[in-house]
Parts: structure tokens; C-alpha cells; sequence
């Protein structure tokens, strides 16, 4: 096939071009804003049709979450509008598309794993902008497969596995939040989650949870960040409140994954597993 990622700059763009090697029976078209603005639906017909895509995999996002707080359009123009142009191109052109959400739909007030089936109630922009994405494409595509993520690290751009490396190599000690939950989820595992289902031999349109196994808080996460890098800080569990931001972060992050192991036969690793893989890349770059 020939398949349009966007956004491959981005952390979850640099992992699927990581997988592109291992997977020649298709060919692939990296691009980023430089190479392509998707708020520009003229602008990606034209791109996607010179090159006969069959499939795009939307890895782009306005993902600053607490500046999507005083720039709520910006954050709708990619999180949203876009995702809704690449969702009528890809209708148009007769390709299929993966797109890539957030556990910020959720209000985080659940004390079980989030299906797919539950009902969305976003308390932030960013989970608004995101959750007005989903049904855009919804809408336009049916041809659509839609993968909810959380907790979303790699050795690739900024993100708190190497902010808490730096953190504790700068510091003698760090608060960290106990009392938000989650499955960390490391963007190679989710990239290559993204590739058994570009490869499966039937697409599944629908919505779908992805993280990795088991479940912690960002102060546990943290103290298996310094395990696994050797890092010597003193980290201490502090309240939500104690650590004020202007969004509101979901206090449960925890979903269910058994709809993409059963349909795709997605395997899904173990956080702390993934972490290491993670931290041992990083260490050997």
C-alpha cells in the first residue's frame, strides 16, 4: 500500500518511520507541516492523490494541553478541523484511516478501565478538541479506525521519561504526583500496534483502547524512570492540588484493551518492560 503518515516528526511519527524498513511491501510518505499543512484540505487531496495513498495514519496533534486552555481554537484547527479534511480526502479517494486520541475524552472520575463503549465527558480543550476530532472523522469515514492512547513517552521529542531523567539528575529531590493513574504507553509498542492493523487482512473500522499493560501513578512511574536509569533522587508523593496546572488532568487514566487484542491480535507488553526498552534506547544513543 502507499501510506500517508503525518505529523512524523512527533514522537509517535518517529517511531512508525522506524518501522518502515521492516515493512518494504508498502510504500510510505513521512511528512509534517514542512511538508504538508492538513488544515489545508485542498493541500492533502492534491498530495494524496498524486501519490494514489490507501492509507493515512494521523499521527499530528496540538498536544500542549495546558496552552490549548487560552488557545482552545488553534488546538480545534488541528485536533479537529484537520482531522476532519484528512477524513473527507480519505473518503474521496477511497483510503482507509488510522487517527490517533486521547484518554482526555474521559473526565477521569471512573474506577474501572475505560471501554470503548463509555461515555465521553472531556473537562479540559485539549479532551474537547480531541473528542470533537473523533466524531468529525466518524462522520466523514467510515473507513476509520480511531486509537485512544495515554501517558505517551519515547526516546523521541520531550516527554516525562526524559524530563524525570533530567529532573533527577538536577535535583536532590522531586514531588511527584501519587494520586492520578494510568497506563504509561511507550510510542514503539503503539506504533506497532498501528502496523499489525495496517497489515491485518481485514480492516476493523471503530474505536479502540491502547496502552501498555498493568497500571500506576506518575510517582510510581517515577521511581521505576530512576531504577531503570540509575538515577539517585529523592522522589515524594505530593496531591493533584499541591501541584496546581491550568488544566484539569483525569485523576484515572486506565483502559481497557481486550476490543484490539481480539480484533487485531495486538500483543500489548507490560509497562515496566516497555520502560526499560525505552531507557536502555535512550542510553545507548
Amino acid at each position: 500500500m502507499n501510506i500517508l503518515v503525518t505529523g512524523s516528526n512527533g514522537q509517535l511519527g518517529n517511531e512508525m518511520r522506524l518501522l518502515a524498513p521492516s515493512n518494504t511491501q508498502h510504500t510510505f510518505y513521512f511528512t509534517d507541516i514542512d511538508e504538508l499543512d492538513i488544515t489545508n484540505k485542498t493541500a492533502v487531496l492534491e498530495y494524496a492523490q498524486e501519490r494514489c495513498v490507501e492509507m493515512i495514519v494521523n499521527c499530528a496533534a496540538y498536544t500542549a494541553v495546558d496552552r490549548a486552555e487560552t488557545d482552545e481554537p488553534m488546538a480545534r484547527l488541528i485536533n479537529a478541523l484537520a482531522v476532519l479534511n484528512l477524513g473527507e480526502v480519505a473518503t474521496e479517494i477511497g483510503a482507509k484511516i488510522v487517527h490517533i486520541s486521547t484518554d482526555y475524552v474521559f473526565d477521569g472520575k471512573a474506577f474501572l478501565p475505560y471501554k470503548e463503549t463509555d461515555t465521553p465527558n472531556p473537562v479540559s480543550a485539549y479532551g474537547r478538541t480531541k473528542l470533537e476530532g473523533e466524531q468529525l472523522l466518524q462522520q466523514a469515514c467510515a473507513q476509520s479506525v480511531i486509537i485512544r492512547t495515554a501517558w505517551l513517552y519515547s526516546e523521541f521529542g520531550n516527554n516525562f521519561v526524559k524530563t524525570m531523567i533530567r529532573l533527577g539528575n538536577e535535583r536532590d529531590k522531586l514531588n511527584v504526583v501519587f494520586d492520578q493513574v494510568g497506563n504509561p504507553t511507550y510510542a514503539a509498542d503503539l506504533a506497532a500496534a498501528i502496523m499489525t492493523i495496517v497489515n491485518a487482512e481485514t480492516f476493523v473500522p471503530g474505536v479502540y483502547h491502547f496502552g501498555n499493560e498493568g497500571v500506576c501513578s506518575w510517582y510510581d512511574f517515577t521511581k521505576a524512570i530512576h531504577q531503570l536509569a540509575g538515577v539517585e533522587c529523592d522522589v515524594q508523593p505530593i496531591r493533584s492540588e499541591q501541584y496546581p496546572t491550568p488544566t484539569e488532568r483525569p485523576h484515572y487514566s486506565v483502559f481497557d484493551k481486550s476490543k484490539i487484542k481480539e480484533t487485531y491480535g495486538v500483543s500489548v507488553p507490560h509497562w515496566y518492560e516497555a520502560l526499560a526498552r525505552c531507557i536502555n534506547k535512550l542510553q545507548t544513543k
